[in-house]
């Protein structure tokens, strides 16, 4: 199948004013690259030629500088919608320049599939290879690019000489039926395969490809420091001991853990303790850690919808092809945040908070409840439907300045009923069969930083003996967040 051959701005010129685009791709990585640039010069043309010109925007997750910042900065997205973690598209949704609906990854395809969205007009999305039936090899994600590429009234595909023939094989395409002819996912183990290597497409719907051959360019991750290992450390310590007491199966069970540097430690630090067997993972996202696990033989296969990689990374996997081809799987969200999935293979989940409070329940997303930071992801879609939940975050933040335990959260992501076990590097809390009494009270002693601990304790002690199933005060609920907001330190806060 030939396509037409088109530049960049060619493409980015078949969009229109209104239109609603669906970009493929997740996690910052597997994206359009070379049309958004363009789409992002064009718009700013056409508002300085006093025309109007702004998109409804629709991805997988998180995408890379040449959709979210520079398509931002050109004013050009009316709406934006699952998740974001680009500084300027965050300026932009703080402002009201952009509005943005927050919605659980596992959801966004499913509501594009159910025309919850309504019409897509275009989907663009990046391919490593183009078969002669038309059909395409996706590149380093799937995201919800099969689903955009069902819907969306017009195709545009960038084909990625970077990834060419390197990919083929690694991709199990599988998007359930729409109710009510959905069926159960047929998947038992984590590599069990029942889709197809290649996204089915229309030939008659795709109107260019626009030929590239660039990298993802990812933001290095922040290194690893000693609060950082801690963490790691204290949750490997718990799940080793949660082996020991038959907590866990002997067997171990398959671990879905977030982005970023403490999703780094903790897998580091579950591959370096000698009490956790070697393990599989069912997850989003694929980091630099695990490419290092699966070559020291420590994670034996994974699953997820990114390999959100840096170059280095990705070269080593690309080197070493005779493992990672048969050990590594590429699923739409769909399926890796399906909570029939989760469930059924007894996945434990580790995810990071942004603050949680004294009773468990968890900020992911709002700054003092009011700003958004980059949309709530998978992490409740894991968290709602695991074997066990964990929940990581230092316990301070700004220097010190902020706690990251309050007494109650300004905006809740996971609520109590979904979060069993809370880890700082001061310590783990375990809520499992705790009332909010008792959670309170191991949350304070085990996870709090001693800066803030009696303050924490003075707290609880305004409702405790009153008759209250949960001991709060909703006159101090938001005291240390209202101390930082006028002092700059919650330790000033007064109960």
């Amino acid at each position: 199948m030939i396509y037409p051959i088109l530049t960049a701005e060619e493409a980015a010129r078949t969009i229109k004013n209104g239109d609603v685009i669906g970009i493929g791709g997740f996690s910052s990585v597997g994206t359009a690259k070379a049309i958004p640039s363009a789409l992002a010069k064009y718009a700013t043309s056409e508002h300085e030629a006093g025309r109007d010109f702004k998109i409804g925007l629709i991805t997988g997750g998180a995408t890379g500088n040449p959709i979210d910042s520079e398509l931002a900065q050109a004013k050009a997205v009316k709406f934006r919608t699952p998740f974001q973690s680009n500084k300027d598209m965050r300026g932009a949704i703080n402002a009201g320049e952009v509005q943005y609906f927050d919605l659980h990854l596992s959801m966004i395809g499913q509501d594009v599939h159910y025309g919850f969205l309504g019409k897509i007009d275009t989907a663009i999305v990046e391919a490593s290879e183009i078969n002669e039936d038309g059909s395409i090899i996706l590149t380093t994600s799937v995201g919800i690019s099969p689903t955009l590429c069902m819907v969306a009234d017009k195709i545009l595909i960038e084909l990625n000489e970077k990834h060419a023939g390197k990919l083929r094989g690694m991709h199990d395409i599988y998007v359930p039926a729409n109710p009510p002819y959905r069926k159960a996912i047929p998947i038992e183990h984590v590599g069990d395969r029942i889709g197809t290597i290649d996204v089915k497409i229309d030939p008659k719907k795709v109107i260019g490809v626009v030929l590239t051959n660039d990298s993802d360019h990812l933001a290095p991750f922040t290194p690893l420091n000693a609060e950082t290992q801690q963490i790691g450390n204290n949750v490997a310590d718990f799940l080793a001991n949660e082996l020991k007491r038959g907590g866990i199966p002997k067997e171990f069970l398959p671990l879905q853990s977030g982005v970023g540097n403490i999703a780094n430690a903790v897998l580091g630090a579950l591959g370096d303790n000698p009490q956790v067997p070697a393990f599989s993972m069912y997850t989003e996202v694929i980091q630099n850690s695990v490419v290092d696990l699966m070559l020291k033989g420590r994670c034996q296969y994974v699953t997820g919808s990114s390999l959100t990689l840096d170059e280095e990374a990705l070269q080593k996997m690309y080197d070493n092809m005779d493992l990672f081809g048969s050990r590594v799987l590429l699923r739409p969200q769909e399926l890796t945040n399906h909570p029939e999935m989760i469930r059924r293979l007894g996945i434990i989940a580790i995810n990071t908070a942004l603050e949680l409070d004294i009773f468990g329940n968890v900020n992911s997303t709002h700054v003092s409840g009011t700003k958004m930071m980059n949309g709530i992801g998978g992490s409740a879609d894991f968290a709602r439907n695991a074997y066990l939940s964990i929940f990581t975050t230092p316990s301070t933040a700004k220097k010190g300045l902020i706690s990251s335990i309050v007494p109650m959260v300004t905006h809740v992501d996971s609520s109590e009923h979904s979060v069993r076990v809370v880890v700082t590097e001061q310590g783990v809390a375990d809520l499992r069969g705790k009332s909010p009494s008792q959670r309170a009270r191991l949350i304070i002693e085990n996870c709090v930083h001693p800066d803030y601990k009696e303050l924490l304790w003075d707290f609880l002690r305004l409702s405790e003996g009153k008759g209250l199933h949960t001991p709060t005060s909703l006159r101090h609920a938001f005291a240390m967040h209202i101390a930082y907001e006028d002092t700059g330190d919650m330790k000033n806060a007064k109960f």
